[in-house]
C-alpha cells in the first residue's frame, strides 16, 4: 500500500491551485490536437497530391510537419490525458518514451529550420553551392541526418527521463542529467536558432543590396525606354523548383537593352544554366546580343547578378515565401522563450504552479499554426488545401443534395 501511495505521489502533478487551470489546458490541448494533426496531415498530402508543390524547398517543409505530427497525433493526447486527471496514467516506460519524443520532435523542428534558412540564403547568395547541397540525394542525407541528430542527442538521456509536476508531464530531470542537459539546450535553443536568426538576417542584406544595385542600374538607362517583359512560366511560391530555379536576373534585362541601343555595352550576357529551358529558349531567341559584340559586365550587373531570385521576375514570390518562413521561425521563437526564460529565472521553482504550465502550454501551439501559417501566406498551399477539403466534403455534400432532393 505505501509503495502503491508513493508510486501515485510520484506521478501526481495535483495543486488546489491548478484545479480549475486544467480544464483550460484540457480545452487547449484538445484543440491543438485536432488542429495539428488535420493540418500537418494536409500539409503531407497537399505535397503527395500536387505536382506544383513537389519542390526541393517544400520537402524541408514537409518534414517539418512530420515532426509536427508526431507530436500532435501522439504526445498532444497523452500530455491531455495527464492534465484532465493531474497525474501521469501511462507508466514510467511512457515516460521515458514520451520525453524522448518529445525533444527529438522538438530538435528536429530546429534543424529544419536551420535547414530552410541556409536554403533560402544559399539560393540568394551561393547558387552553385544550393544545387550541389540540396540535389535530391542531398536532401534525402540531409532529412535522415536531421533525425538521426535528434535522435543521438536525446537518445542516452533515457534514464533521467522523469515525471515532473511543475508541467504536468515528462521532461528529463534537472539536475540529474547535467552538464549534458544544459549543452544540448543551449546548443539547439540559443546556438541553433540564433544562427537561423543570423541567416535570415543575411538574406535581409543580400537582397537589400541587390534591390538598391537593380534600382540604380535602371535608373542608369534612358527614362523613355520600354522594359522588357518579365514572363516567368512555371513559377512556383517557393522559388525553387524541383529542377531548376525559373530567374530571370537583371543580365537579361541587359541584353534586351542593348538589342535596343547598340551603342550602350553594359550588360552581361545570362548563363543559361541559371534558366529553366522555356526561359533560356525565349532568351536566345528576343535577346541575342548583333554579332561581334562583346558584352563587358558593369560594377552594377555584377552587384546585382549575385543574388538571382533577388532580382528576378520571380523576386515577389521568393521575398513571401522568405518572409513566411522567417515568420514560422519567429512563431517557434515565440512558443519556447517564455518557458526556457521561466526555467532558468525559477531554478527553485518557487514560481506558481499555474505559470509554469501556461508556458509549457505555449509551446504547444508551434506543433498547430504551421500549416495556418502556409495557408495564409502561400497561395499554392491554400488552393492545395482547398482542394483538398473539397474533395473530403464532397461525400457529405451529395448526401445532404440527395437527402433536399428526397424531401422536395
Amino acid at each position: 500500500m505505501n509503495h502503491t501511495n508513493q508510486t501515485e505521489e510520484l506521478f501526481s502533478c495535483y495543486s488546489p491551485s491548478v484545479v480549475g487551470y486544467r480544464y483550460v489546458a484540457v480545452l487547449w490541448g484538445c484543440a491543438v490536437t485536432i488542429a495539428g494533426t488535420v493540418g500537418n496531415l494536409m500539409t503531407i498530402l497537399a505535397f503527395a497530391l500536387d505536382p506544383r508543390l513537389r519542390t526541393r524547398f517544400n520537402v524541408l517543409i514537409i518534414n517539418l510537419a512530420a515532426a509536427d505530427l508526431l507530436y500532435c497525433t501522439i504526445l498532444q493526447p497523452i500530455s491531455v490525458d495527464s492534465y484532465l486527471h493531474l497525474r501521469w496514467r501511462s507508466g514510467q516506460l511512457w515516460c521515458s518514451i514520451f520525453g524522448l519524443l518529445l525533444f527529438l520532435s522538438n530538435s528536429v523542428s530546429i534543424i529544419t529550420l536551420c535547414l530552410v534558412a541556409v536554403s533560402r540564403y544559399l539560393l540568394v547568395a551561393k547558387r552553385a553551392v544550393f544545387d550541389r547541397v540540396f540535389s535530391d540525394p542531398g536532401l534525402i542525407l540531409l532529412l535522415v541526418s536531421s533525425w538521426a541528430l535528434g535522435l543521438a542527442s536525446f537518445g542516452p538521456l533515457w534514464s533521467v527521463y522523469v515525471f515532473v509536476p511543475q508541467v504536468c508531464t515528462c521532461s528529463f530531470h534537472r539536475t540529474r542529467g547535467r552538464p549534458f542537459t544544459t549543452i544540448l539546450l543551449f546548443f539547439y535553443f540559443f546556438v541553433g536558432l540564433g544562427c537561423v536568426g543570423a541567416f535570415y538576417l543575411l538574406i535581409y542584406r543580400r537582397v537589400q543590396l541587390a534591390s538598391q544595385a537593380l534600382r540604380r542600374y535602371r535608373l542608369s538607362r534612358r527614362s523613355s525606354r520600354k522594359k522588357p517583359a518579365s514572363s516567368v512560366q512555371g513559377t512556383d511560391d517557393s522559388g525553387v523548383q524541383s529542377g531548376m530555379v525559373n530567374t530571370r536576373s537583371c543580365e537579361v534585362s541587359s541584353q534586351a537593352d542593348l538589342a535596343q541601343n547598340k551603342d550602350e555595352i553594359t550588360s552581361k550576357k545570362a548563363s543559361p544554366s541559371a534558366q529553366s529551358p522555356a526561359t533560356a529558349l525565349n532568351s536566345s531567341a528576343s535577346n541575342k546580343p548583333p554579332p561581334g559584340i562583346v558584352i563587358a559586365p558593369t560594377s552594377s550587373t555584377t552587384a546585382a547578378s549575385s543574388s538571382h531570385s533577388a532580382t528576378s521576375g520571380d523576386d515577389g514570390e521568393f521575398k513571401r515565401v522568405t518572409r513566411m518562413c522567417f515568420i514560422v521561425f519567429l512563431c517557434f521563437v515565440c512558443c519556447f522563450v517564455p518557458f526556457l526564460l521561466l526555467n532558468i529565472a525559477d531554478k527553485h521553482n518557487r514560481a506558481p504552479q499555474v505559470l509554469h504550465m501556461f508556458c509549457a502550454n505555449l509551446t504547444w501551439l508551434n506543433s498547430c499554426i504551421n500549416p495556418v501559417l502556409y495557408a495564409v501566406m502561400n497561395r499554392q498551399f491554400r488552393q492545395s488545401y482547398h482542394l483538398l477539403l473539397t474533395r473530403a466534403a464532397a461525400p457529405f455534400t451529395c448526401l445532404w443534395t440527395w437527402r433536399q432532393a428526397l424531401r422536395s
